[in-house]
């Protein structure tokens, strides 16, 4: 209420500043303005009576209005820079300018004889009239007295107006010869009429100062004495002037023009001591209405610190509780629930005991609600999380167990199975199987526990990234050109297993069909690096962003982001090792993913042995240094049948320098063979217990090792069941299989020994003698190192082991299941040997991208 009193006494007091300053700066110079325009108006029609088209007087009178016209621009930008004008005077104030700047053109009529004497009379009345147009404007004051004062005595002056066009009128006739045309006499009698108006109209509301300077003007002799030529004048419908006395004319007019503009000046100062009365009444309005709203304000202010000292108060304990929940209880209530610990209700959101007003009250009820319920919704969450973790490990351990059992019994197939085409699709029953393993295992780690699999021994990189790329459906794609010579803790190799397959298995899935996927390894400064590069389309590097920071940083799982559950994993793995995991775009336009290991997953030893069962390389004198995979076979698209050949061993020439010698081929060397370092330990406690143990397929029945002769077969086992205390193997003494088929003779192209290698001899007595001394705890015999090896490459400080005693007869059936084994195996490399490309065996996207995940 205030303010509002204040905005309308104060808007009075500016508006009587912003008059004041407009009739400063711009009444005055109008003023004087309409003075020499009156003065050159005058002059020019005398000009004319007197028939000429220029004289001195009349330039030196345009000179003068001229300079007046500058000084009123001059004030009219000043005013419309300091921002005095406001938009009702705008309109009239362009078309004064627009007027004057006419000005010009109408001297220019006159002097080339266009305009006659009333036309020129007209031309300068018109710029007169937009001149009275904007005085009728300026007297805009919010004092209505002092407005209707201000606007009577402009009429006055607009009189003054009417006498001064009729004196230059007559006094321009009288020069000419004393006759006036019709029309001029029309325009006399009109400007005579509308003074006598605007003194009849406007007289009345003058007051006081300002109406008797008129009256004295008015009621006096000089004024009849105009008022009586003038009627003259008008009587004379002719436009004759010899009726009235025209040597009093110009006297009297001069009389009464200097007696009006006295009268002029005296009620202008009446009216200006009214308006200071005034504008002394709003300033007192003002500071009235000021200090008694200060007053209020002050009183308002005291009262409202005063009440407010006291809500503070009370809403200070709301305040701490909401500080307390946003910051402190709410939060550790959320960390408490994600580390599984029981979360109280009422211990962790108490009500709140607030004093004061009953609003108070209530609001700090309200808030108690509030986040009661906010921490039971968080538990709730917590539980539902929960929840459904428990029900993904669930299912995921039961699933696990099941698969685990389900490749214990394809293991076993496989060793049993004679049947090319049937270890062919078993072998990619194995596969899917192992695919399977792996997203069970996937859930397990979503809903927070670990797969159950771990090694008590370090294994081999590349064994563990040969695991890795069996667990991927498309693994024929991927190449791996080589790995360094390390190994890994075997804590973390399941983890980093399921990691570089779920790497993989983007990589061949968001890359073309026809191109490869390329696996690099490095042992760096901080630890061991393996790179996966694929040729695909590659990502933005927004999403590149959105990615290494969901891998850096990985979020909790939510089940609406279920399209990216790989990633999710991949980064619940690093984050748990400390891994480093990181992607970003390739030459080839596709996407690189750097697995940085940090030192403490990389093994002390540096270069390991490798572990029983895993599978090592051979390297032919004839090579060059070129590494061949001893046996695996590839494993063969899905959509192209396998073209089998009769079974036929084939010799394999180890590797002299590995710490042991290369095992020939057996069951276990199938496409999806996982090497056995992969293999001891890898049971989860859940499912062990459905493990057969290490024994013969065929039930433990015995035959006599002489029965399982065939050539270059040394009858030694390999895989996970290898013994390294087994001795060497014993010759058949026929030519014949176990089931009595006539054996096939070794051709050339069986052989994997390249030219310039001879060929192995026969088996010497000391080695078949050291080999059946002693056999396997299932009765199989034992292989002897460097035993059945050309004497090329034999090593010759290498003793071939002690002689053994004999090992015990196997069973008929024994011998049947280990060499039809033996022949499946066979078959399968010299397939390989035969492939159109030429590829080598040590192809490793060939020969050890399917093989079999751990048991």
């Amino acid at each position: 209420m205030w303010g509002f009193v204040l905005k309308l006494t104060v808007g009075d007091g500016v508006t009587l500043l912003r008059a004041k300053s407009l009739y400063d700066a711009i009444g005055v110079t109008s003023a004087d303005l309409g003075l020499h325009i009156q003065a050159e108006r005058g002059l020019t029609i005398r000009m004319l009576s007197a028939g000429q088209t220029s004289s001195p007087a009349v330039t030196s009178q345009q000179g003068k209005t001229s300079a007046a016209i500058d000084a009123f621009d001059k004030a009219v930008h000043e005013q419309e820079d300091a921002g005095a004008l406001g938009s009702d005077l705008k309109a009239p104030m362009d078309s004064l300018l627009a007027s004057l700047d006419r000005l010009p053109s109408i001297r220019e009529s006159v002097t080339l004889g266009k305009f006659d004497r009333l036309e020129a009379m007209n031309a300068y009345n018109g710029v007169m009239d937009e001149l009275f147009g904007l005085y009728d404007r300026l007297v805009s004051v919010p004092d209505l007295a002092i407005f209707q004062q201000a606007s009577a005595m402009q009429a006055m002056g607009n009189a003054y107006e009417m006498i001064a066009r009729e004196d230059a009128l007559v006094r321009g006739t009288i020069m000419s010869g004393g006759r006036l045309t019709r029309d001029e006499h029309k325009a006399f009698a009109e400007w005579a009429a509308n003074r006598r108006f605007i003194y009849l109209k406007y007289r009345p509301i003058l007051k006081g100062g300002m109406r008797q300077p008129y009256e004295d003007v008015l009621n006096s002799e000089l004024y009849d004495r105009f008022t009586t030529l003038e009627d003259g004048v008008v009587a004379q419908t002719s436009g004759s002037l010899y009726a009235i006395d025209r040597d009093k004319w110009a006297p009297t007019v001069d009389s009464l023009d200097s007696r009006l503009d006295t009268s002029r000046v005296k009620a202008t100062d009446a009216l200006t001591a009214e308006a200071t009365s005034a504008a002394t009444g709003i300033v007192g309005r003002i500071a009235i209405a000021g200090g008694l709203g200060l007053v209020a304000i002050l009183a308002t202010i005291i009262f409202s610190v005063r009440f407010g000292r006291r809500l503070v108060g009370d809403l200070a304990g709301l305040r701490e509780a909401a500080l307390d929940l946003a910051d402190v209880r709410l939060p550790d209530v959320v960390d408490r629930l994600r580390r599984g610990e029981d979360v109280d209700v009422e211990a962790a959101a108490p009500p709140i005991k607030a004093t004061g007003s009953s609003e108070v009250v209530d609001v700090a009820n309200a808030f108690s609600t509030v986040r009661r319920t906010a921490v039971e919704a968080a538990v709730g969450q917590a539980n539902l999380r929960r929840g459904i973790s428990q029900m993904f490990l669930n299912l995921a351990r039961r699933k696990q167990s099941l698969l685990h059992r389900q490749l214990t019994l394809l293991d076993s197939m496989q060793r049993r199975s004679a049947d090319p085409e049937s270890l062919e699709d078993l072998f990619r029953l194995d596969h899917l199987t192992t695919r399977m393993r792996r997203h069970a295992e996937g859930l397990i780690i979503l809903s927070g526990a670990a797969p159950g699999r771990s090694w008590r021994k370090p294994v081999p990189v590349m064994d563990v990234v040969r695991a890795a790329i069996s667990e991927v459906e498309d693994f024929t794609r991927i190449s791996l050109p080589t790995m360094p010579n390390a190994s890994m803790t075997g804590s973390a190799v399941a983890d980093v297993v399921h990691l570089l397959a779920e790497l993989l298995e983007n990589a061949t899935i968001f890359s073309p069909p026809q191109t490869k996927v390329l696996v690099r390894g490095e042992v760096v400064a901080n630890g061991l690096v393996i790179e996966i590069e694929d040729r695909g389309l590659g990502l933005t590097p927004e999403e590149y962003a959105d990615i290494n920071e969901r891998l850096a940083n990985p979020p909790e799982f939510d089940l609406a982001d279920s399209d990216r559950l790989g990633l999710f994993v991949v980064g619940q793995l690093a984050a748990r090792y400390g891994i480093s995991v990181l992607l970003r775009g390739s030459p080839y336009g596709g996407t690189t993913a750097i697995v940085l290991m940090p030192r403490a997953l990389v093994a002390d030893d540096g270069s390991p042995e490798a572990m029983a069962g895993s599978v090592a390389y051979a390297v032919s004198a004839g090579t060059n240094g070129k590494r061949a995979i001893a046996a695996p076979a590839a494993a063969e698209p899905a959509e192209r049948e396998p073209t089998l050949q009769p079974a036929s061993p084939q010799t394999v020439v180890p590797d002299t320098a590995a710490p042991q010698a290369a095992e020939e081929s057996g069951p276990e060397t199938s496409p999806f063979f996982t090497p056995a370092a992969l293999r001891t330990e890898a049971v989860p406690s859940a499912a062990r217990d459905d493990l057969p143990d290490d024994e013969p397929a065929s039930g433990g029945r015995k035959v006599a090792p002489d029965s399982l002769s065939a050539p270059g077969f040394d009858g030694r086992r390999v895989g996970a069941f290898a013994d390294p205390s087994d001795g060497g193997p014993r010759s058949s003494s026929n030519g014949a299989t176990v089931n009595g088929l006539p054996m096939r003779e070794r051709t050339t192209r069986d052989r994997t020994v390249r030219e310039g290698v001879p060929a192995a001899e026969p088996t010497r007595p000391a080695a078949q003698a050291t080999s059946t001394a002693n056999g396997t705890h299932a009765g199989l015999p034992r292989r002897v190192r460097q035993a059945n090896i050309v004497p090329q490459l034999r090593e010759g400080s290498q003793p071939l082991g002690a002689p053994t005693p004999d090992p015990e007869e196997r069973s008929p059936e024994e011998a049947r299941a280990m060499f039809s084994a033996f022949q499946a195996g066979a078959r399968r490399g010299r397939e390989n040997s035969e492939q159109p490309d030429g590829q080598e065996y040590g192809s490793f996207a060939n020969n050890a991208q399917g093989e079999k995940g751990d048991e």
